[in-house]
């Protein structure tokens, strides 16, 4: 049951030129930089930079979907980047700009955002969420956290679903190692490739380079930190409540049976017919689909935890945590959103079922507001509070963790919750953290004088970590490194920023570590 909520939560010869102060036209116009494969003009904002839409491989079609990415074919002339890029194929959302589903293949662009002055900045690259099913690089506008943090920031398109996680037994030249379905996860190694090759001509230094992620983008991170072909991309990494299914991968013997079934689904026999579907019949048939990475070729040869725990693992600091009250989005979808909020008398058989009679006994109903908020509280324990604190313990073996929990439960809901008109008590939730961050949706935030205050805080310790591979905050306590002890961020009013050593006890994990063992 556990894992089929998880599955229903709705991806490069140098030309150099000169330092970055000088690339902006002589006149003061839009500010044009020379890439590997062409001439890119963005634009100048009151933030600084920004170049949106910028091809980092050739578009997957025809013969080249279902493969690695290729590098893209030079350009001549100028080619504008001041608007995003397509979304990768995905069906539509309550998210803010997904009204209506995407069918476009074409799709494999970066974001940059580049402050104002010197070069050789320390460089932010961005994986999207989105259940590895939808989302794209424009998700967030990170303009103002680049000024307010001196880095540069890139954001990623990288391919979803069916389209990114397809897997079979006999792909034509799909992969070097005979392994597919994790093409998606090559997009984004392609995309760190791309800024390792291009990014000091936007003022960013190749060699500090953090890569960092929330939900699916996070678990992406947990990926990328366990694949041999993306050492030396990247020296740092942010994980925000992507360590759910402790960062599971599928198994290929799983991955090719699914693929087969989705073969069946769509009438073919092989890769050749499926080529020919249109986009709108491969999306139509993904549903029902577990879609994510797969273990055993050349890309990831373990689970992403036995890479961390053998020492596999690229041995970076790790900024790793969650948010207090995890499971209440999913929750909300599943009862209130349907207009059937979970009653006190379904309560125990809902909780038996799902997650078994101990959870009922540890989560009683007398302990919450509602039934919906018992079941949201084991719901996110179990998927996402417990795993990331299980990850931070691997972690510690090999390398610097830093520690965080996400507790403003007096934060607005997301964009996307705003927008329902509902007054279901959010929290902490899934996502919430990240408007603290970045612009989530391109949108202005309505925060409070101590939401803002926080938020400044968090940009403080995301922006140090990249700079300097250390999170700090000018007045705060520092995050804490190691296992057992866990930054809590809150708004002053509700006690501040506080170093925490009873989050395993408040998640009941010794209840979910001993589940997840067995």
């Amino acid at each position: 049951m556990i894992r089929r909520i998880v599955i229903g939560l709705t991806a490069l010869a140098a030309v150099l030129v000169a330092p970055f102060p000088a690339q902006a036209a002589p006149s003061g116009g839009d500010p044009v930089v020379r890439t590997d494969a062409g001439l890119v003009r963005g634009e100048n904002t009151a933030e600084g930079r920004q170049f949106l839409g910028i091809p980092y491989a050739e578009p997957p079609v025809g013969r080249l979907r279902w493969r690695e990415p290729h590098a893209v074919q030079p350009w001549k002339g100028v080619r504008s980047a001041q608007d995003f890029g397509n979304k990768c194929v995905q069906t539509s959302s309550w998210d803010p700009g997904y009204e209506h589903p995407s069918y476009t293949e074409d799709c494999l662009d970066l974001n940059v955002y580049v402050p104002q002055g010197f070069a050789g900045r320390s460089v932010l690259v961005w994986f999207h969420g989105g259940g590895l099913t939808a989302g794209a690089g424009q998700d967030v506008v990170p303009d103002t956290f680049a000024r307010q943090t001196g880095t540069v920031v890139v954001t990623v398109n990288y391919r979803l679903g069916a389209m990114g996680f397809l897997a079979t037994s006999g792909l034509d030249g799909e992969t070097h190692d005979g392994v597919s379905g994790n093409f998606g996860m090559l997009d984004q190694q392609a995309a760190l490739r791309w800024v390792r090759a291009n990014i000091g001509r936007f003022g960013g230094d190749p060699g500090r380079v953090t890569i960092a992620g929330e939900s699916a983008g996070g678990r992406s991170v947990c990926t990328q930190l366990a694949s041999p072909t993306a050492r030396g991309l990247f020296r740092g990494a942010i994980i925000e409540s992507g360590a759910y299914d402790d960062c599971g991968a599928r198994t290929h013997q799983d991955a090719v049976a699914q693929g087969a079934a989705f073969l069946k689904k769509l009438g073919c026999a092989d890769v050749t017919c499926l080529r020919g579907k249109p986009a709108r019949d491969i999306l139509e048939a993904q549903g029902g689909f577990d879609w994510g990475p797969v273990v055993g070729g050349a890309f990831l040869p373990v689970q992403p935890e036995q890479a961390v725990a053998k020492g596999t693992a690229a041995r970076v600091p790790v900024i790793n945590g969650s948010n207090k009250d995890e499971g209440r989005l999913f929750a909300f979808s599943s009862f209130d959103l349907n207009g059937t909020p979970l009653t006190a008398e379904q309560y125990p058989q809902v909780m038996r079922n799902d997650f078994g009679e101990q959870a009922l006994q540890r989560y009683p109903l007398s302990s919450y507001p509602t039934p919906t908020v018992a079941y949201a509280t084991a719901l996110g324990d179990v998927l996402f509070s417990c795993p990331a604190l299980r990850l931070d313990g691997l972690l510690a073996t090999r390398g610097p963790v830093y520690s965080y929990e996400f507790a403003d439960r007096t934060s607005p809901p997301f964009a996307s919750l705003r927008n329902l008109h509902t007054d279901f008590d959010f929290g902490a939730t899934h996502v919430n953290e990240v408007q603290y961050l970045f612009k989530h949706f391109g949108l202005e935030s309505p925060l409070n004088a101590e939401q803002k205050a926080l938020s400044r805080q968090m940009v403080q310790y995301w922006g140090s970590f990249v700079r300097d591979g250390v999170p700090r905050a000018a007045g705060q306590p520092p995050m804490p490194t190691g296992h057992g002890v866990v930054l809590s961020l809150k708004t002053a009013s509700k006690g501040g920023n506080t170093l925490s050593t009873t989050v395993h006890q408040e998640h009941q994990c010794d209840l979910w570590d001993g589940a997840s063992a067995g």
